[in-house]
């Protein structure tokens, strides 16, 4: 795994122009049951921080976006699969694809894999929605931050 725990590198399907963000995971302790599975709930902790660092790795921290856009990204819905699971000292990777953008919220498709053999573990369709810092009503995404370019119009 590269040093860098935010590399980004081009989707290898041909019909898509996105790239695809990868941020690296271990799984510890607190991440799994007596077993030494991993509890389905913190699946979500791990695509919630590679989300944060793909915008991040935009330019974007989540301060930033709350501060000097006026907006936060929020999930709205999430459709999950848990194909297998992670164990105990397991190094994944979380990764990002950005998918369809509508005014005021757009998808990212996420993957969890298992490090060295490529395993998809767990598959997440994620809808982002845009609100307003203050009321946290949605409100379009301001023009400057369509720089997540990835963000494909529908």
């Amino acid at each position: 795994m590269s040093s860098n725990p935010r590399r980004i590198r081009e989707s290898r399907t041909p019909e898509s122009a996105s790239r695809l963000f990868s941020f690296p995971a271990r799984i510890y302790w607190e991440d799994t049951d007596a077993g030494g599975v991993v509890y389905h709930a913190r699946y979500l902790h791990f695509f919630e921080r590679a989300r944060t660092e793909w915008f991040r790795a935009s330019g974007y921290s989540q301060h930033t976006l709350r501060k000097e856009a006026g907006v936060v990204f929020v999930v709205h819905r999430m459709d999950i699969a848990f194909n297998a699971p992670a164990r105990l000292d397991d190094l994944l990777t979380a990764t990002v694809m950005a998918g369809e953008r509508r005014s005021a919220s757009f998808v990212v498709h996420q993957h969890l894999l298992r490090d060295n053999e490529s395993k998809l573990l767990v598959e997440a369709s994620v809808r982002i929605a845009c609100v307003d810092a203050d009321t946290f009503r949605p409100r379009p995404i301001p023009d400057h931050l369509l720089m997540l370019q990835e963000i494909a119009k529908s």
